[in-house]
């Protein structure tokens, strides 16, 4: 197939071609069955979304980077709510949050995840590195390899986008 809008029936085409091979691809990543199929099922809702014209060449490459961008994104959320839920395991219990605190924060936590990714890289990595691991922000810039000034500037950039989160 030559590049063109993807139709029902191309998706359809791709979806009978591909999908086996998608789920073993993430079957190996994941070692979950279910969770490869729920990714593979994200992948293809993605590709038909986009409404886009595919090179339909070379599907796998393209279908493999969408799967991958989803896992990303997958294991950065587990990433926050694991570290989040580490934290408040960690209060006494007459701080403890009831059930529906517990998910409205993490609501809010994952709208806060999605703000940041919009930063450039570094942006979000700064951000990450002194909210998350704890680094001061002139460690932050020795890995980054960028001045403590530019962390700084990284670091406005992210707090303003946390701060425009509606409670």
């Amino acid at each position: 197939m030559a590049t063109e809008l993807l139709t029902s029936e191309a998706l359809s085409l791709l979806y009978r071609e591909h999908h086996s091979w998608l789920l073993g691809w993430l079957n190996k990543r994941v070692q979950c069955r279910l969770q490869a199929e729920d990714h593979a099922h994200d992948t293809f809702v993605r590709v038909m979304a986009s409404g886009r014209t595919l090179d339909l060449d070379e599907p796998r490459p393209y279908l493999a980077t969408i799967a991958k961008n989803l896992l990303i994104n997958h294991w950065r959320r587990a990433t926050i709510e694991q570290v989040y839920l580490e934290r408040l395991s960690a209060l006494p219990e007459a701080i403890s949050l009831s059930l529906e605190e517990n998910a409205i924060i993490l609501e809010t936590l994952q709208e806060i995840d999605g703000l940041l990714n919009r930063l450039p890289v570094k942006a979000r990595k700064a951000f990450f590195m002194s909210q998350i691991d704890g680094l001061t922000y002139v460690e932050i810039a020795e890995k980054l390899g960028v001045s403590d000034r530019m962390v700084r500037k990284y670091m406005v950039q992210a707090m303003v986008l946390c701060l425009s989160v509606e409670f």
